[in-house]
């Protein structure tokens, strides 16, 4: 995401110095705010199905400092993808445990999802405020656009890392989905080769391979999000 920004910026793109700060802004959002709210979901859901590990580890907190990764945090600015720190999860709690493991995982992505679509309300909302001055220009237009630029990233990056979550390769948490569908001995197998699993996904991701793939399910997840956000703009007719 900054890489990419930096060299539109550089190239004489359509990013502006502004729009270059909201979109550090967006990230900062995201990292201090959206990313424990990430972990909390997977922390809650696993307590509410009878797993108490992480409220014992004072991880059922939206405090970013409890959720923090340092790498992560720096992969989500430069590349739009990057993670928190894992909340502690024991199956073992669960009364179906590769059941309760995915629907633990899915809670993530989720939350990632709502966090888009409260981003696509205001955005939509500020269409609103827009359509509604008889013309914006001046300090108005100024305001408006850089507010319109922070929202737009918020919700692109939040479709991004709820798509990137749901890579099924481990840690991630569309892996739990896949393993919740395999006969125990082949999910044992999966896991067990983890790390070469991570190493192989980064490659593919650095060499661009998946990006088509990955930006045709952003893509389609965007128009979901403000296709049901648009829904009761056009109920009262402001849109």
């Amino acid at each position: 995401m900054l890489i990419e920004a930096l060299r539109s910026l550089a190239g004489g793109g359509g990013l502006s110095l502004a729009g270059l700060l909201m979109q550090l802004l967006a990230v900062a959002c995201i990292v201090f705010f959206v990313t424990p709210l990430h972990e909390l979901a997977h922390g809650f859901v696993a307590y509410k199905l009878g797993d108490p590990t992480a409220k014992q580890c004072g991880r059922l907190t939206l405090n970013p400092l409890a959720s923090l990764d340092p790498v992560g945090a720096l992969g989500i600015l430069l590349f739009g993808i990057g993670w928190a720190k894992p909340v502690p999860v024991n199956p073992y709690y669960f009364r179906h445990p590769k059941r309760d493991m995915a629907i633990t995982a899915i809670a993530g992505p989720v939350s990632n999802l709502i966090a888009a679509f409260v981003g696509a309300v205001f955005y939509l909302v500020l269409e609103c405020v827009a359509r509604s001055l008889p013309s914006v220009q001046g300090a108005s237009y100024q305001v408006l656009s850089v507010l319109f630029t922070f929202f737009y990233f918020f919700v692109s990056i939040n479709l991004s890392l709820a798509v990137f979550n749901l890579i099924p390769v481990p840690p991630l948490d569309g892996s739990r989905l896949v393993a919740a569908a395999l006969p125990d001995r082949i999910m044992y197998q999966y896991y067990r080769y983890e790390r070469i699993l991570v190493g192989v996904l980064f490659l593919i991701l650095l060499s661009g391979a998946l990006d088509s793939v990955l930006w045709t399910i952003q893509n389609a997840l965007w128009d979901a999000v403000f296709s049901v956000a648009l829904l009761p703009f056009q109920a009262l007719g402001l849109l």
